[in-house]
C-alpha cells in the first residue's frame, strides 16, 4: 500500500502522461485474499454446524453447541500463539478441521442433559445437568483422546511437507482437549442459561413420541442383520467387495493420487528456453509472438517479458532457480489473469488451453517451452524429474536422451526438458603466427580486431549540449554479423603490404562443445524434466508408463536399468535412474502417513483394551475402521 501510494504522488511529477503504469505482482493481496476467504469458510463451517445442530436439536441445544465453539477456537488460538504459530492457510485450514470434531463433546453432553431434563422435568436442573454429565463424561473423555490419538502421528511426518502438515496435529489436538474441557465446563453452565427457563414448560408429562421413518428403517435392518445370517453375510461380502472395488480404483488409475492439488492462481509462468547461441533479438521475437497469441485468451488481463534477463521470481522459482536465468537464450512470461470473480475457468483449466499454441509456436522457432502453474505447497524442481547416473558423461548422456523420448512418447507428459543442451559445435579461431609474420601483423591486432567487432569499440566522442560529459561513439558489427563467423572472418587488417582478412591469417578449428556438467551429493547427474496436462494428472500413473517402457530397455552389455524411487545410488559407477519431484514428495508423506496410521491403531486398542478391559470391545471398535477406505476413494 506504501508503494502504491509513493507511486501516485511522484506519477504527475515524474512520468509522461501518455506512460501506462500496471502493477503486474501483488502477493500481499493475494495473501490476504486466501486469508479472508479460509476466514469467511471457518465462520460459515461454524454458522452450519449450529444450523445443523438447531434444526435436528433445537435452538437451545443449537446456542448452547454454538456458544462451546467460538470459546474453543480462541482457546485454541491461543495455543497458537504460544507456539509461535502465525495466522495463516495452514493453521486456519487446522482450525476448519477442527471444528466437525470439536463440537462433538458439546453435542453429547448437551443431547444428554436435554434428555434428562425431559425425562424428569420436576427434578432441580443443576441436579440433573451433573447427572447428565457424569453419565457421558467416561466415554467422552475416551472418545477425546482416541481422536488425538489418530491426528497426532500427523506431527511426526518428515521432508519437505513436515513443517507445512504440522500445525494441523497441533491445532487439533490442542481444540479437542479444550472441546472436552468447554463441554464439562462451559456447556452445563450454558445450558442451565438457557433451559432452565424452559424447566418449567416441561412440567408436565408428554405423551409417548411416535418413531419416525429413519428409526423405522434403523431397526428393521438392523433386526435382519442380527437375526438372519443370510442377511448378515450379504451385508459382510457387500462391504468387502466395495472395500476391494475402491482399493482397485487406484490401479485402474479412476483416482487421483497427488500430493499437490492445483489451486485456482491468479497468474501463470511461462518459460521459453532457444539453443545456445541464438541472439537475444530472435528469442524476443519468439517471446512477442506467444505474447500475442496469451492476450488473445479473453481471461487473460497482461502479459510481461522478460527476455534476457530473470523475471522476479516467485514461489516456484524459489526451488527451480529461475533468478539465475541470465542469458539471450532464455525468456520468461508473467501472464495475469483477470479476476477470479471474473472467470469461469480455473488457472489450470487455463494452462492446459493455452500450451499447444505455445508448443505450436516454440516449435516454429526450434524453442522449448513450459506453461509453469504456481503451486500452492512446496516446490519441486517439476512434477516429473529423472537423475541420470553414470560412470562416464557419454553414458550419462545417451541415458539421458533415452529417457527425454521416453518421456514424448508418453501420453500426457508434456513440457519435457532437460539439463542437456542442444549438440553444438565449438569454433575455435587459431593465428598461424607463420603467415601473419610474414604479412607484418601482429597476432594482437588480429585477436584485438575480432574482439572490437564483438563487443564493440570506442572510436571517437560527441559533445552533446544535454550531456554533461562526452558521448562515446562506439563501433560494432550488428548482431546478424556478430553471429556469423564468416562475416567476422571477412573483416580485414591493416599491414604495411595492404589490409589483410582475418581469414587469411587464422585458421578455424571445430570441436564438440562440452555439456554443463551439474553435480547431486557429489556424484554428477543429468536431470530429465516433465509435466503432467492431461486425464490423468497423476504422477504415480506416468511414472507407471515410464517403468514399463523403462524395463524393455537394456544397457550395450545386456543389463536392464537401475532404478530408485527414494534413496539415490551410492556410486556412479553403472548407469542408474532416480524418480524425484512430486513423486519423491507423495511417497514420503504417504509412507510416513502409513506408519503413523499403524501407531493410530495401536495406540486406539491400548487406549480402548484399558478402558474396558476386553479385547473384543477394540476389536468390535476397530473393525469398521478399515471400511473408511470406501467412502475415501470414492
Amino acid at each position: 500500500r506504501s508503494v502504491r501510494q509513493k507511486i501516485t504522488d511522484l506519477r504527475p511529477r515524474l512520468l509522461p502522461a501518455d506512460v501506462h503504469l500496471e502493477f503486474t505482482r501483488d502477493y500481499g493481496k493475494t495473501a490476504e485474499d486466501k486469508s479472508n476467504e479460509l476466514v469467511q469458510h471457518l465462520l460459515l463451517a461454524t454458522l452450519s454446524v449450529a444450523l445443523l445442530i438447531t434444526l435436528t436439536m433445537g435452538w437451545r441445544s443449537g446456542l448452547v453447541v454454538g456458544i462451546a465453539v467460538p470459546v474453543t477456537l480462541a482457546l485454541t488460538l491461543f495455543i497458537y500463539f504460544l507456539a509461535g504459530y502465525t495466522l495463516n492457510r495452514v493453521t486456519l485450514f487446522a482450525l476448519i478441521f477442527s471444528i466437525g470434531i470439536l463440537v462433538d463433546d458439546a453435542i453429547v453432553v448437551v443431547e444428554n442433559i436435554e434428555r434428562h431434563h425431559r425425562e424428569r422435568p420436576k427434578e432441580p436442573f443443576w441436579r440433573v445437568a451433573v447427572e447428565a454429565v457424569d453419565e457421558v463424561g467416561n466415554p467422552t473423555i475416551l472418545a477425546t483422546f482416541t481422536v488425538i490419538a489418530a491426528i497426532l502421528p500427523m506431527a511426526f511426518v518428515r521432508g519437505l511437507m513436515g513443517p507445512y502438515m504440522r500445525p494441523i496435529p497441533t491445532g487439533a489436538s490442542a481444540a479437542m482437549l479444550f472441546s472436552l474441557a468447554v463441554a464439562f465446563i462451559v456447556s452445563p453452565w450454558a445450558a442451565f442459561r438457557i433451559f432452565r427457563h424452559h424447566h418449567q414448560e416441561q412440567a408436565k408429562p408428554e405423551k409417548a413420541q411416535r418413531e419416525g421413518w429413519s428409526m423405522r428403517l434403523y431397526r428393521r435392518v438392523m433386526t435382519a442383520l442380527i437375526q438372519k445370517p443370510l442377511a448378515r453375510w450379504a451385508f459382510f461380502a457387500g462391504t468387502v467387495a466395495a472395500l476391494l472395488g475402491a482399493a482397485g480404483m487406484v490401479w485402474a488409475g479412476l483416482v487421483k493420487v497427488k500430493m499437490l492439488p492445483f489451486d485456482n492462481k491468479s497468474e501463470l509462468q511461462v518459460v521459453i528456453d532457444q539453443d545456445a547461441g541464438t541472439p537475444l533479438e530472435a528469442t524476443l521475437a519468439t517471446a512477442r509472438e506467444m505474447s500475442r497469441a496469451l492476450t488473445q485468451v479473453p481471461e487473460v488481463h497482461d502479459v510481461q517479458i522478460y527476455a534476457g534477463t530473470a523475471a522476479p521470481f516467485n514461489f516456484n522459482g524459489l526451488v527451480r532457480h529461475y533468478f539465475l536465468r541470465r542469458s539471450p537464450t532464455g525468456t520468461d512470461l508473467q501472464v495475469n489473469f483477470v479476476g477470479k470473480d471474473e472467470r469461469k475457468a480455473q488457472s489450470h483449466d487455463l494452462a492446459k488451453r493455452v500450451r499447444p499454441a505455445l508448443v505450436e509456436i516454440a516449435r516454429r522457432h526450434g524453442a522449448r517451452v513450459k506453461v509453469v502453474e504456481i503451486p500452492p505447497g512446496p516446490p519441486v524442481l517439476d512434477t516429473l524429474v529423472a537423475e541420470i547416473y553414470g560412470p562416464t558423461p557419454e553414458a550419462r548422456e545417451s541415458l539421458a536422451r533415452t529417457v527425454q523420448n521416453l518421456f514424448n512418447e508418453t501420453a500426457g507428459v508434456v513440457d519435457v526438458d532437460g539439463s542437456l543442451e542442444a549438440a553444438r559445435d565449438r569454433a575455435t579461431l587459431m593465428v598461424d603466427r607463420e603467415k601473419a609474420g610474414l604479412a607484418g601483423v601482429p597476432a594482437a591486432a588480429v585477436l584485438n580486431t575480432l574482439a572490437g567487432a564483438g563487443a564493440g569499440r570506442d572510436v571517437g566522442a560527441l559533445d552533446v549540449p544535454a550531456s554533461r560529459e562526452p558521448v562515446p561513439v562506439t563501433l560494432r558489427l550488428s548482431a546478424a554479423d556478430r553471429a556469423s563467423l564468416a562475416r567476422r572472418l571477412a573483416l580485414r587488417v591493416d599491414s604495411p603490404g595492404g589490409a589483410v582478412a582475418l581469414g587469411e591469417l587464422a585458421r578455424v578449428e571445430r570441436s564438440p562443445e562440452p555439456q554443463p556438467v551439474l553435480h547431486k551429493d557429489l556424484k554428477p547427474v543429468i536431470y530429465v524434466f516433465g509435466d503432467l496436462a492431461g486425464e490423468r494428472e497423476s504422477p504415480v500413473y506416468a511414472l507407471a508408463a515410464l517403468n514399463k517402457k523403462i524395463d524393455a530397455l537394456h544397457l550395450p552389455s545386456g543389463a536392464k536399468i537401475e532404478r530408485y524411487s527414494v534413496e539415490a545410488p551410492e556410486t556412479s559407477d553403472r548407469p542408474a535412474l532416480k524418480w524425484d519431484g512430486e513423486w519423491q514428495i507423495t511417497y514420503e508423506v504417504f509412507r510416513d502417513l502409513g506408519i503413523a496410521f499403524a501407531v493410530v491403531l495401536v495406540l486406539i486398542a491400548i487406549l480402548v483394551i484399558g478402558w474396558f478391559q476386553s479385547f473384543k470391545v477394540p476389536f468390535a471398535i476397530l473393525m469398521p475402521i478399515s471400511d473408511s477406505g470406501i467412502g475415501s476413494r470414492m
